[in-house]
């Protein structure tokens, strides 16, 4: 990511209301192979370089496979951001790929004032998250270069789970109107898109 966007985004996070409790809750979402993970992580580090804590949950973890988006905000608002708004700490139960199901139980501590919680992945702009979120990102990449990121992260055989999922993805950004909500937009470079 550019240095001019990692320190919008560093300035945006530090002027940004607290709203879940005394913490923050920062949104990266966007399309499957858009660039989101790379952009939280870069932002994780600036972040915690500035001397906040930083929690980063990512979506992939909440769904119950390939047809678990429409679930998974309610679920991740209900056991993990309603209970860290509250004060208590939050749980979720990481979804095994492999296995085909839900695995362990992790907890998220309660937050503190210099406590940002880095939630990242399709879903994480939807309307069951609003009300606690301090920040959304949109990120955002041709849908070629999406669905070839896609394969190279997990390899041919998933081509036509990625393709019904941005099927899936679409549909879900539209009924949460998630692009126009954003409060920055970022390309597949991290570019900051006007």
């Amino acid at each position: 990511m550019p240095a001019r966007s990692l320190d919008l985004l560093r300035g945006l996070v530090s002027q940004c209301p607290a709203r879940l409790g005394p913490g923050r809750l920062v949104c990266v979402d966007g399309p499957s192979g858009s660039g989101k993970t790379t952009a939280a992580a870069e932002l994780a580090r600036a972040l915690e370089a500035d001397g906040h804590a930083v929690v980063a949950l990512h979506m992939d973890d909440q769904y119950d496979g390939w047809d678990g988006l429409s679930a998974a905000p309610g679920r991740v608002a209900r056991e993990v951001v309603e209970p860290l708004a509250a004060g208590r700490a939050g749980r979720y139960r990481r979804y095994d790929w492999h296995a085909g199901a839900f695995a362990e139980e992790h907890e998220v501590p309660p937050v503190g004032p210099r406590s940002v919680v880095l939630l990242e992945g399709v879903g994480s702009g939807a309307a069951p998250l609003a009300a606690y979120r301090s920040l959304l990102v949109w990120v955002e990449a041709p849908a070629a270069l999406r669905l070839r990121r896609g394969i190279e992260r997990d390899g041919a055989a998933a081509e036509p789970h990625l393709r019904a999922w941005a099927r899936t993805e679409t549909t879900h950004f539209t009924a949460h109107a998630t692009r126009a909500a954003a409060d920055l937009r970022l390309d597949a470079h991290g570019r900051v898109v006007r």
